[in-house]
């Protein structure tokens, strides 16, 4: 289990911290980590929480790995929007079904999916209260792999880095090579994995079918990341190597490593004097 906060020397949380603390703390470096993501379904085997989970544990982690910044307490919000009759034909949908992000017909809770532009509102109001307290360099940390919701926080960095004081720029809660090859799933191998690491006692693969009955798209909202695409399989199942069966906790070590260094790579960019365009730097 990831315990995020065993380093008692460098507190992280900015909610836990005294006015005194955050300024000595915003004069050494004025950074704010923002975790963010919806509370959305997950299949009957994961919590509601996975991607804002997912992002806090990133975002604490980068923290405490370069020594700067606070991280301000984790939103649990976000946005989707209907699937276009591509990826409801891939994901084993009619075209013309209506299906709003991962809240299927046969899931056992809703999804809490606000409008883009709530969402957008609520999140550049936060952001721009960062910005009044002081802070120079923002720093989203998405844990959610929407479109919609991604190109919101994209256009906000931008926004804000152009009308306040401050660098505003954003990453996924993924490894670099893992968006750049569109093996994101959702729910799949490495997410249950992930929520594993984090605390085993969350996850409940017993939820599912025994591992040789099929996990069809439709049936549980796990989706491998080709199942979004062109590239999914006529049989709209998850195939082995992306099977949320087969998750262990060492897994998801090793990812959510990989992905700490990677973020903490962009973070290291945004404090840079003159910083390579990211997500949302100009």
């Amino acid at each position: 289990m990831l315990d995020l906060h065993a380093d008692g020397e460098f507190e992280t949380r900015y909610e836990w911290m005294r006015p005194g603390q955050l300024r000595k703390r915003q004069a050494q470096c004025s950074l704010v980590l923002f975790p963010l993501a919806p509370l959305e379904y997950h299949g009957p085997h994961m919590p509601l929480g996975t991607d804002p989970i997912s992002a806090a544990c990133v975002a604490h982690a980068c923290c405490k790995k370069l020594r700067r910044g606070v991280v301000r307490p984790t939103m649990f919000l976000g946005t989707e929007r209907e699937r276009d009759p591509d990826v409801c034909e891939s994901l084993g949908f009619q075209r013309g079904q209506y299906i709003i992000g991962m809240d299927f017909p046969a899931r056992q809770w809703n999804s809490h999916y606000l409008p883009e532009e709530v969402f957008a509102l609520v999140v550049a109001a936060e952001a721009r209260c960062l910005i009044a307290q002081g802070y120079r360099f923002v720093f989203f940390v998405n844990g959610h792999g929407a479109r919609n919701h991604n190109a919101v926080l994209q256009r906000l960095c931008i926004e804000l880095s152009h009308t306040t004081p401050a660098r505003v720029d954003y990453s996924l809660a993924f490894p670099d090579e893992a968006v750049a090859a569109g093996t994101i799933g959702h729910a799949d191998i490495v997410e249950t994995a992930l929520l594993m690491y984090y605390r085993e006692a969350a996850v409940d693969v017993g939820t599912l079918p025994p591992r040789e009955a099929p996990l069809k798209y439709p049936d549980f909202s796990i989706v491998d990341g080709p199942g979004f695409t062109p590239a999914a399989k006529p049989d709209h199942e998850v195939p082995r190597d992306r099977d949320p069966r087969y998750a262990n906790a060492q897994a998801g070590k090793e990812y959510f490593e990989k992905t700490v260094a990677d973020v903490c790579a962009k973070i290291v960019r945004l404090l840079s004097p003159s910083p390579q365009p990211q997500g949302g730097i100009p």
